[in-house]
């Protein structure tokens, strides 16, 4: 063997051994940095010596922005659902069926965690990862072995052992950690994009991302409970879980629970313990253990009989209302917080809650001092949902709506038709124009490294940023003097800001801080306005007829850009060099052919890959969409197209066309 492929073999032995101790065992044995060198020393190997490549080196969980399409792959075996019980009645009855079903043998209960994540089924051959696909419709699920290589917690590589199959397949739940969803929320909550509601659906949206890259970035997880294969040497459940945890799996806790009241017990302990869990949770699952017995009770035609979920109730608890504080955001809408007395939710202590709008407040009709309750039940963004009024103060008054910017003190609007009120004093109210500069230099607008909220705030104080084009303006002799600033720093906010110079019009176009245009809306008013220029001559009639645009979104496009001071913004913007139209490579071969078409990509291709064709789609002025509903134009069916979609488009009567068909439609319109 050569010298330097030994010495790449035993870097990537030595990272997946580290990456198993930091990520499943939780027990490093190296430093950070010392793990950083390993890992750089691995990439300059790999780059010098390419014919040693290896996509499940671990260089490759950094992942790729590179975007390929979800192919469709049928499961070997179902993904079938549990069962739910509610009552350790239902759980009895359960055990009762059980034990019918097999002519009264005895048989003996496990009991797990059910871990709220996203289920998916990882294929392993020769000790190699080979396959991830998630559960989909239980028959068939999609292909996402690029994103789950970069889940650290994921072995690649098993080393080798006398008990482990050629070929197996392994089940779990991939997961965002507690903190990983909190620190993604502050993100979108930063941008105002919309707040994932839990983790399992930011798990599920995360895994299904085009850009493994973004992927690697978000920190998901995944906990695994079930082996399948052919002529496994075990023969108990419990068995094959310590074959897992042996072979480098993480899996969760078991327990053998020989009684219903151990199974009580266990019930009553874990609705106390989860909460301490760095994973959201919604209940326990109690398995026979025995594989035989599990083979005769079979399944019926959704799910098994050997195994069952119970469910715990929604989380709720009571805490005092300590004060209600009114922020200000970036587009002057006023949000009422409430400022809570700490109380321990799903694994996290609750401090505050939003109140939303003064209408909420009214319903809530919450006073000062109130005992309140608090409830996230599977929804992370915890939410007051009621009062104990019995436990009111006598004479405690009720909380009112501000009428003034609790910071500037202008006084406030209404939005008409909505319940927002909004500090209308867009250029002399600190927080929006800190949060404006916040937004501009964010990595989904002009990601310019170096500026935080601190940063932001400073630069703003000091007088030398009061819009964002006073960005393109700084020098790193008006940066020095600052508190805490240093040439590097200095160079490194000077070189992020000389780099966003080549961001994308529809970028430019979100950074901009246009109310109601999220990243989204900016793509597709870039894509068919084209630039700057036009965009700021259009009425509200021709800005609303651009899709999923409308008359709010138009009225607030066109009042953006009737005011001075933003046009003047976007002049010293171009001014600096910002791209304020798409490029001649961005707007070749576009047409209109699709215009205002909503169309769903579903199978698999052999012309050109989904990408591509959702490409085609966007190039040509149709919009793509993930679900079939009333509003789908037509499906472009592939190969293996799902049977839940095949069915749901025969049941509205949409049109279903092949991908020759497609391309045909692209050329002729």
């Amino acid at each position: 063997m050569d010298i330097f492929e030994q010495q790449i073999l035993d870097l990537r032995r030595a990272l997946n051994e580290h990456n198993h101790r930091y990520y499943v065992l939780n027990s490093p044995t190296i430093s950070d940095v010392e793990y950083d060198r390993l890992m750089r020393e691995l990439e300059e190997l790999e780059q010098a010596y390419p014919q040693f490549a290896d996509p499940l080196s671990p260089t490759q969980r950094v992942g790729s922005d590179i975007t390929k399409g979800f192919v469709q792959v049928r499961h070997e075996r179902p993904m079938m659902s549990l069962g739910n019980s509610y009552s350790i009645d239902e759980v009895q009855d359960f055990l009762r069926r059980a034990a019918a079903g097999l002519g009264g043998e005895h048989c003996d209960i496990v009991g797990e965690m059910k871990y709220d994540g996203t289920s998916i089924s990882l294929t392993y051959e020769h000790s190699r990862l080979v396959r991830a696909v998630t559960r989909g419709d239980g028959v068939q699920g999609d292909d996402v072995t690029a994103n789950v290589i970069t889940i650290r917690s994921v072995p690649l590589q098993i080393a080798e052992s006398d008990d482990l199959p050629d070929r197996f397949e392994v089940r779990g739940e991939i997961l965002l950690p507690w903190e990983s969803f909190e620190r993604l929320n502050r993100e979108r909550a930063f941008n105002e994009e919309p707040l994932f509601a839990n983790p399992r659906n930011a798990a599920a949206g995360t895994l299904k991302l085009q850009n493994s890259a973004e992927v690697a970035r978000r920190g998901l997880d995944a906990i695994f409970y079930f082996l399948l294969g052919d002529n496994l040497p075990f023969a108990t459940h419990s068995e094959c879980i310590d074959a897992l945890r042996k072979w480098g799996f993480k899996t969760g806790m078991l327990e053998h629970l020989p009684s219903i009241d151990a199974i009580a017990d266990f019930i009553e302990r874990w609705d106390v313990e989860r909460k301490h869990l760095p994973y959201a949770t919604d209940g326990l699952v109690f398995k026979i253990d025995n594989l035989r017995q599990q083979l005769n009770l079979g399944a019926t035609a959704k799910s098994p009989r050997w195994a069952i979920a119970y469910k715990f109730a929604p989380e709720r608890e009571s805490t005092l209302l300590k004060s209600v504080s009114f922020e200000v955001g970036r587009t002057g809408v006023i949000t009422p917080v409430a400022n809570l007395e700490p109380v321990l939710l799903s694994g996290t202590v609750v401090k505050r809650a939003s109140l939303h709008n003064e209408d909420i407040i009214r319903a809530l009709d919450i006073h000062e001092g109130d005992s309140v309750y608090v409830e996230k039940g599977g929804e992370i963004i915890p939410k007051i949902v009621g009062v104990d009024i019995k436990r009111r103060v006598v004479g405690a008054q009720p909380i009112h709506f501000v009428t003034h910017c609790p910071v500037c003190g202008t006084a406030l609007h209404r939005v008409e038709g909505e319940a927002a009120w909004v500090c209308p004093n867009r250029w002399g109210c600190s927080p929006q124009i800190v949060g404006r500069i916040e937004h501009f230099v964010s990595r989904h607008a002009m990601n310019i490294d170096g500026i935080g909220a601190e940063i932001a705030m400073q630069l703003h104080e000091a007088g030398l940023v009061n819009d964002p084009a006073d960005l393109y303006d700084l020098t790193p002799e008006q940066l020095l003097p600052l508190d805490r600033w240093q040439e590097r720093s200095a160079s490194r906010l000077l070189r992020g800001i000389e780099k966003s110079r080549e961001v994308p019009f529809a970028r430019v176009l979100f950074a901009l801080s246009i109310p109601n245009v999220g990243e989204t809306t900016a793509k597709g008013i870039a894509s068919v306005v084209r630039d700057i220029d036009t965009l700021m001559a259009m009425s509200v009639g021709q800005l609303a007829s651009i899709p999923d645009v409308g008359p709010t979104i138009a009225g607030s496009i066109v009042d953006y850009f009737a005011v001075a001071a933003n046009r003047e913004m976007v002049e010293r913007l171009r001014a600096a060099g910002l791209q304020m139209a798409l490029t001649a490579e961005e707007t070749a071969g576009r047409t209109d052919r699709l215009a205002g078409m909503k169309i769903v990509i579903s199978g698999t291709f052999s012309r050109h890959s989904r990408e591509e064709y959702k490409s085609m789609i966007e190039r040509n002025g149709g919009k793509n969409v993930s679900s079939i509903s009333a509003a789908t134009s037509l499906v472009l069916a592939g190969e293996n197209m799902g049977p839940a979609k095949l069915e749901k488009a025969g049941k509205l009567g949409i049109r279903i066309i092949n991908e020759d068909e497609f391309l045909q439609l692209i050329e002729n319109g």
